[in-house]
């Protein structure tokens, strides 16, 4: 439980930087989103959700 909650804070922490000094980037990144497909977010949520799962998965095995 503590590596999840570790993983969370890390998240959190990584998304406000990004939201913090790139605000009009993280905007214009909204924008792109709202005019793809959901079958492509959705592909692209499983790609990255593999690609997390495997880095972890290699550093933790």
């Amino acid at each position: 439980m503590l590596d999840f909650l570790t993983a969370v804070g890390l998240v959190l922490v990584l998304e406000g930087v990004l939201y913090a000094l790139f605000p009009e980037g993280m905007q214009r990144m909204m924008e792109q989103a709202l005019q793809m497909s959901p079958s492509m977010l959705r592909k692209g949520g499983l790609l990255a959700a593999f690609v997390g799962f495997a880095i972890v998965w290699m550093i933790r095995g």
